[in-house]
């Protein structure tokens, strides 16, 4: 009997990637080379309570903690890296430094940095390749997320790092783009190398994008069949500018050159459709879809 792999299996029911990133603004990565288990804050070689600590600031501001390492898994330089990212869907913001011990992620205000100032760290200009390779926590994301990680690491060496666990397993390979929170998924090394260097170019590689995780799922979803519809691959020429919810309904409207769009999707979660949704998942869960009902061009 075979091994089951939730992205083998995802891929096979045709299961389309857009509208499926994780909703969440503020990003916070810690350096880390050891190991890092199924759940990278507990499981860890953390000093004792670092984990639980961080993962209470993960909910209090509604943040993504993350452990990184460079593909080596060799310390970056002296000292611990450390990046804090807020996902601004219009001035996405990028901070960095570098710590004397793991400790002193603490002193940072990620309450501040969250509504608009600073951690206390410097502002960093660079541009995160962020390639999951967490096999503890899914082995899809270490049989496919390390082969990109490598190629990445050849190509953009001071971009890439290896990250823990950042959702959507059964999308693997998946890479986060910091700080515009950018999620790619079912990349292989030579579609990765090319949504990279699309990114740096500011443009957007529609085939893997998963969404923008400032946005919700939706709403991902709506602004990447606008972008098919219209054929607009440049970063910055989406500008969402307002959003009505009912139920499973959602309607976007964009800004696209100056004209206005209204985008309409309906997302459902059929459970007929139920199934594994990630490697070491014990029961089925329905696999959400969203259907795109308009595109109205309004002025």
């Amino acid at each position: 009997m075979s091994t089951f792999r939730c992205a083998a299996s995802s891929l096979l029911r045709d299961e389309p990637v857009a509208g499926t990133a994780t909703h969440v603004r503020t990003w916070l990565l810690l350096e880390h080379t050891g190991p890092w288990g199924s759940d990278a804050l507990l499981d860890a070689r953390l000093p004792d309570g670092l984990g639980p600590t961080l993962k209470g600031l993960a909910r209090e501001h509604r943040a993504k903690v993350l452990l990184i390492r460079r593909f080596s898994s060799k310390p970056d330089g002296e000292g611990v890296r450390v990046f804090a990212a807020h996902a601004d869907p219009v001035a996405p913001r990028l901070e960095s430094g570098v710590l004397a011990d793991e400790r002193e992620v603490l002193d940072l205000d990620l309450g501040t940095f969250r509504s608009g100032g600073t951690t206390g760290l410097p502002a960093y200009e660079g541009t995160l390749f962020c390639v999951c390779t967490n096999g503890r926590h899914d082995a899809c994301c270490a049989e496919r997320g390390r082969p990109i990680a490598k190629a990445l690491d050849q190509a953009h060496p001071e971009e890439t790092w290896e990250v823990s666990h950042i959702g959507g397993d059964r999308f693997a390979g998946n890479m986060v783009v910091l700080p515009h929170g950018l999620y790619y998924g079912r990349l292989d090394p030579v579609s990765a190398l090319a949504a990279a260097g699309a990114h740096l170019a500011g443009e957007l590689d529609l085939d893997h994008l998963r969404g923008r995780s400032s946005q919700a799922m939706p709403v991902q979803a709506a602004e990447i069949f606008l972008r098919r519809e219209l054929g607009v691959t440049r970063e910055a020429d989406v500008v969402l500018t307002a959003l009505s919810r009912s139920a499973d309904l959602a309607e976007a409207t964009f800004v696209v050159a100056g004209a206005t769009y209204g985008v309409r999707v309906r997302t459902t979660s059929d459970p007929a459709t139920a199934t594994r949704l990630t490697c070491q998942a014990r029961r089925d869960n329905p696999v959400p879809r969203h259907e795109l009902l308009s595109v109205t061009r309004r002025s």
